[in-house]
Order: structure tokens, then C-alpha cells, then sequence
């Protein structure tokens, strides 16, 4: 057993402590939300504060209304090809650029790597950028949440710094039995790089589920909202047209809390479980293409 000094102790009490401090920090909203979702639609409406329990009798009211609502499920079903078909081409083409930058023979290397990182600190701007989205008549369509967003660059710099990393005698020895860079790429490259490629998928994946503000601007059509657009009516604007459900006569306002809170979890729901499949590989992933420049 090593034997720890005062200094190391002390650190380790307030380290735990801070670190503790923060979890219940971050879990209390989401716990707060659970709670409400599964409280008495009545008793909810005219509660204040923290919800650290179900108010009233708990119930799953609040979740079949928001089963019940065919703009939150239609919007749900939207959100799931835009992050489904985004991600995947998104990472093709992070990953191709990525292992291009990585090579070393690579003709103005720092150049391109140089032009790739200044478009992060400077951009086109809203309205170029609207502009372009309909000269490309992509407006009012599910292109228009895949394409304009479809590469990082900083998730590129990260993907390369970690391809730069990997063995050169793997590249020699695949060229030696006649590897093609595609065919490097494919049986080389991508088998030795899964955390990377697990951590960028969940940074893709994380940014289209949560993207709603290029939805407002691109798409007017209803049926192609994303669910955060959707959610942002239900909760922020309390929008007639996101919540349509059958309420069995009841006043509609009596339920509007509880189909907020239901949607939030909704919407939370899925990255919430994604998260802890991919976490073995983020912590690994990150320090990879962050050790090197």
C-alpha cells in the first residue's frame, strides 16, 4: 500500500468533495425534470421550486400525451434521419480529410491544414451562408440540416493529429502488399483509430440532435422540424400548434407543464443512453489527438 503524504490526503478530501459537489450539480436539473414528468398534471401546475420527488400521484400521463402528439413523435422521426444520415457523412468525410492531412509526403500540407483551421475563427456569416442554402434550392428540405454542416473543422484536426500518430511501418508494410491509400485507409488506418472515430461520431452525433437554430432559419415546412425546434415551441413559446393531444375534455392548460417536462426527457432521453457505450472511448479518444500538433 503506498503510503500518501498531508498534502496528497487534503488533496484527495477536496477533491472529492468539489468533484461530488459537481454531480449533484449537473444531475439535479435532469432529476428535477424526471420528477415532474411522472407528477400529477393538477398538483404540478401550481408547484414552485425544486422537484425532488413526484407531486401528487406519479403517472405516465405526460408521457403517452406526448406519444399522443404527432408533431413531437413526426418531429421525433425527422430528428433521427437528419442525425442518422449527418453523422454518417459527416464522418466519411472528417475521416478522408483527416487521414489526407495526416500524410507526411503530402504536398502544402501546412497550407491546407492552415486554411482548414482559419475557417474556425472566421466564417461566411448568416446571411452568405442563407444565401447559399437557397442559390442551392436546399431550402424547406432535409438537405438543408445535413449538407451546410457536414464537416468541422475541428474535429478534423483532432482525427488527424491522432492518424499522424500511428506507426509508419504500418503504412510501409501495407505498401509493401500492395495497399492502395484507399485500401490503407480501410484495413490499416480505421481498425487501429476506433476511439477517435468513436469520440467524433458522438461529437457529430451530439451536435445534429441538438440543432435547432439552422432549422428555423432554413425550414418553414412543419413536418420537417427537428425535435429541439419542436421542444423549443413546447417549451419556451407554449405553441398551440406543437401540442395537439387529446386531454378527455380537460383544460389543456392544466397539462401544459407536464407535456413540457415529458418532451424535455423525451428529447434528453436517447444521448443520455448513447453516452455511457461510447464513454470508454472518449477519455482515450480525446488525449490521442490532443497530444501531439
Amino acid at each position: 500500500m503506498i503510503k500518501r503524504s498531508r498534502g496528497e490526503k487534503i488533496f484527495g478530501v477536496f477533491n472529492f468533495i468539489l468533484l461530488s459537489l459537481l454531480c449533484i450539480i449537473f444531475i439535479l436539473p435532469v432529476w428535477h425534470v424526471a420528477m415532474a414528468s411522472i407528477s400529477d398534471p393538477g398538483k404540478i401546475s401550481a408547484h414552485s421550486g425544486l422537484i425532488l420527488l413526484p407531486v401528487g400521484k406519479p403517472t405516465l400521463g405526460g408521457y403517452k400525451l406526448v406519444m399522443q402528439n404527432s408533431a413531437i413523435v413526426r418531429s421525433y422521426l425527422n430528428t433521427l434521419i437528419y442525425v442518422t444520415g449527418a453523422t454518417s457523412f459527416s464522418l466519411v468525410m472528417t475521416t478522408i480529410a483527416a487521414y489526407v492531412l495526416s500524410r507526411k509526403n503530402l504536398y502544402w500540407q501546412g497550407l491546407m491544414a492552415g486554411i482548414i483551421a482559419f475557417t474556425m475563427i472566421f466564417s461566411g456569416g448568416l446571411i452568405p451562408g442563407y444565401m447559399l442554402v437557397k442559390n442551392l434550392h436546399m431550402l424547406d428540405t432535409r438537405w438543408a440540416m445535413m449538407v451546410p454542416f457536414v464537416v468541422s473543422a475541428y474535429n478534423i484536426i483532432i482525427m488527424r493529429t491522432s492518424f499522424a500518430q500511428i506507426p509508419e511501418e504500418l503504412f510501409d508494410a501495407a505498401r509493401i502488399d500492395g495497399a492502395g491509400y484507399l485500401k490503407i485507409l480501410i484495413t490499416v488506418v480505421i481498425p487501429v483509430s476506433k476511439a477517435i472515430i468513436a469520440v467524433i461520431t458522438l461529437f457529430y452525433a451530439i451536435h445534429f440532435w441538438n440543432s435547432w437554430f439552422s432549422a428555423s432559419i432554413y425550414l418553414t415546412d412543419r413536418t420537417l422540424y427537428p425535435l429541439q425546434l419542436t421542444l423549443r415551441e413546447v417549451v419556451l413559446l407554449a405553441s398551440d400548434n406543437a401540442i395537439v393531444v387529446d386531454t378527455d375534455g380537460q383544460d389543456i392548460m392544466i397539462f401544459r407543464p407536464l407535456i413540457k417536462y415529458a418532451t424535455i426527457m423525451v428529447s434528453t432521453l436517447p444521448m443520455l443512453a448513447v453516452y455511457p457505450f461510447a464513454q470508454r472511448y472518449f477519455v482515450t479518444g480525446v488525449m490521442i489527438g490532443a497530444v501531439k500538433g
